[in-house]
């Protein structure tokens, strides 16, 4: 193999060459210190156009994991608000409750709904307390607002009740601060009201009035609560008329009741059922 050597003159003409390169360029640049500011100023413009699309992708991705978190908190703000709500319906139902046994002095027992069919004509609710706990059939179930409905079956820890809400449903009542009788029942018409029959046409029954049990049918107490009075409409060929009545439980909302114990008088229910074998 053979080396061809550069003479002496041929590297230093390279070496000038690249010195005067360098030099030139060290030049340029002290003398040109604007022209670098310019293109340093034109740089920064081109790169703030090509982030900006990029800083919007980053805002928005950004503001998609705020709006998940907020939405998660959101919904878990809701849930407790939701639970406070329930808890302060429930203390104040509770607190009237208490004040209601406080002020009657009938036995009762505390009991709660466990169960509610309200989407027929034979309604009916569940409650949490039975036979065991001295329940019986025909006894009132009452809340602070007023009556709610009837025992119909028991077992030893859960009774079935009858609502008025419910096409068998009958109770002696009568319009507080009257003397006016008669039956209240479910109104088939009118799904949220109840209907009081056999009062008579000379019987002035205001708007708004109260109607209570009357403790006449041997099986609901006296003074019970049913509703008031929102209107009246007399029957046509009788002289009686039908006074319609807005409950004052709302069977939807109600939670917590009463059972009123309440034992019938026997020697009432063995002349009734003399009577009614009379006609037999």
């Amino acid at each position: 193999m053979q080396f061809t050597l550069r003479k002496t003159e041929d590297i230093k003409d390279y070496v000038l060459t690249v010195g005067f390169i360098l030099l030139a360029f060290v030049f340029m640049v002290s003398r040109h210190d604007g022209g670098l500011q310019s293109i340093r100023k034109v740089s920064v413009v081109a790169l703030s156009y090509l982030e900006r699309p990029l800083s919007q992708a980053r805002v928005y991705r950004t503001a998609l994991q705020t709006n998940e978190q907020l939405g998660q908190q959101n919904i878990l703000l809701q849930d407790e608000l939701n639970r406070l709500r329930s808890v302060k319906e429930e203390s104040r139902a509770l607190r009237a409750m208490l004040e209601l046994q406080d002020t009657l002095e009938r036995d009762l027992v505390p009991v709660k709904i466990v169960a509610k069919n309200l989407t027929g004509i034979n309604n009916s609710l569940t409650i949490n307390k039975g036979s065991r706990e001295g329940v019986e059939s025909g006894m009132a179930l009452i809340n602070s607002d007023g009556l709610i409905g009837q025992v119909i079956v028991t077992t030893p820890g859960h009774a079935q009740i009858m609502p008025f809400y419910n096409a068998l449903f009958r109770v002696s009542a009568r319009i507080q601060g009257s003397r006016a009788y008669g039956i209240v029942s479910w109104s088939t018409e009118q799904s949220s009201e109840l209907v009081m029959n056999y009062i008579p046409q000379t019987i002035d029954v205001p708007i708004g009035s109260v109607v209570e049990t009357s403790g006449y049918s041997n099986q609901f107490p006296a003074h019970i609560p049913i509703g008031n009075v929102i209107r009246t409409e007399p029957e046509v060929g009788r002289d009686t008329k039908k006074v319609f009545i807005r409950p004052y439980v709302s069977l939807h909302q109600i939670a917590e009741a009463f059972i009123v114990r309440y034992t019938p008088e026997e020697e009432v229910d063995q002349l009734l059922l003399q009577y009614d074998g009379l006609f037999q």
